[in-house]
């Protein structure tokens, strides 16, 4: 029996998956079961930035399994405590709730927001996405991710993303916060403006509304910067972490801002949150970022391979854009067929909706690898598949 037909037999049946079965990682390239390579522009959903199999992370792993997995936040402790630290230093934000997914991140915060503001509204945007528990879902525009589990929470809308009037209509005395992506993902890698993330900013502050920056795709140097916001001098009352925060390993954080303080004792909580394993590859993660200048990397190398995309002449293509190494090619048909027909050429991408291809490679990845990703894309994009 292969290992497609094994999972197959047991799983829940909710992923659409793909006929390969990955088993084995190193940097920006993984392998199948038959031992075809690949170049990864899926990177783990953006949660392996620092590459696959990192040996700086695995070491740390294995020595905090070794000492301490799990000790629940009734208790201090030492990994915990750095990591913290860390968070808090990097973001310029003073206290952080720590988490296991990008979900709970904006779960944390939606709670946090409508405690400190005693305010029930949030305002999220068109195309965002923010996970699949019932706030962060509520929060979620797209209707077929919505629709099977209505009704979500209320006194959730929705306005148009980049669109300044449209936000400075829905914010009133009623608005809890402004919850956005930097750069919206799952909605078609589109980057905010400054101007309108500016003014959500000056309008939550004007309006005594708290502003929910989702940086569970963007962090940990995937734009360029170590955080999205970073790039438009933004100061977040809320930032929502995950994906690669711990280089792979399950982990999520909310940042909390000066405006908000301390929470209340017992108005939430993880078992899990802040497990010293977590802690310790995070702090390993960051500190791989931070050493080999990840963000300035992806800056780098997401001009240049966005400035290769460009080049590319198809009457396919409809637009590129992105910010650093997050980048989309959004087409003028539906993007499934070419994802299959990418992997034929060894590269693993993802879709950013029905018609945005979407590349997310580990920071670490080479300029040949892209060079082999953008003669791939050529390829691929020279006709039209059905």
């Amino acid at each position: 029996m292969t290992i497609q037909e094994l999972e197959s037999q047991f799983t829940s049946g909710v992923y659409t998956k793909r006929p390969i079965a990955l088993v084995r990682g190193k940097g920006a390239r993984v392998w199948d079961s038959d031992e075809n390579e690949y170049v990864d522009c899926v990177g783990g959903q953006g949660s392996v930035n620092i590459g696959h199999a990192n040996p700086a992370v695995a070491e740390a792993i294995a020595k905090q399994a070794q000492t301490l997995i799990t000790c629940p936040e009734m208790f201090y402790n030492d990994r915990r405590a750095e990591l913290e630290q860390k968070l808090t230093s990097i973001a310029g934000m003073p206290r952080v709730f720590l988490c296991n997914s990008g979900t709970e991140a904006v779960e944390a915060a939606i709670k946090f927001a409508r405690l400190a503001t005693k305010r029930t509204g949030i305002v999220a945007a068109m195309r965002g996405f923010h996970g699949r528990t019932f706030g962060a879902l509520s929060a979620t525009w797209e209707k077929k991710y919505r629709e099977p589990f209505e009704p979500l929470v209320p006194d959730f809308s929705h306005i148009s993303y980049n669109d300044v009037a449209s936000l400075d209509e829905a914010v009133d005395h009623k608005t809890a916060a402004v919850l956005l992506e930097v750069v919206q993902g799952e909605g078609g890698v589109r980057p905010g403006t400054a101007e309108f993330l500016t003014k959500a900013q000056e309008i939550c502050r004007d309006r005594g509304a708290l502003l929910i920056l989702d940086e569970v795709q963007t962090g940990f140097g995937r734009t360029g910067k170590m955080f999205a916001f970073q790039h438009y001098g933004l100061e977040p009352d809320l930032l929502c972490l995950a994906k690669s925060m711990a280089g792979g390993f399950p982990m999520g954080a909310t940042l909390i801002g000066t405006r908000l303080g301390a929470m209340p004792s017992q108005v939430h909580g993880s078992t899990f949150g802040g497990n010293p394993l977590g802690c310790a590859a995070s702090l390993a993660a960051i500190d791989f970022i931070e050493r080999n200048q990840l963000a300035d990397r992806a800056a780098e190398l997401g001009a240049w391979f966005m400035g290769q995309l460009k080049q590319i002449e198809s009457p396919l293509i409809r637009e590129v854009r992105g910010l650093g190494l997050m980048v989309g090619i959004e087409l003028k048909q539906k993007v499934t067929p070419y994802l299959q027909e990418l992997m034929k050429h060894g590269v693993l991408a993802l879709p950013a909706g029905l018609t945005t291809l979407r590349f997310l490679p580990p920071l670490v990845v080479e300029q040949s690898d892209l060079a082999r990703v953008v003669e791939a894309v050529a390829s691929v994009l020279s006709q039209e598949i059905k």
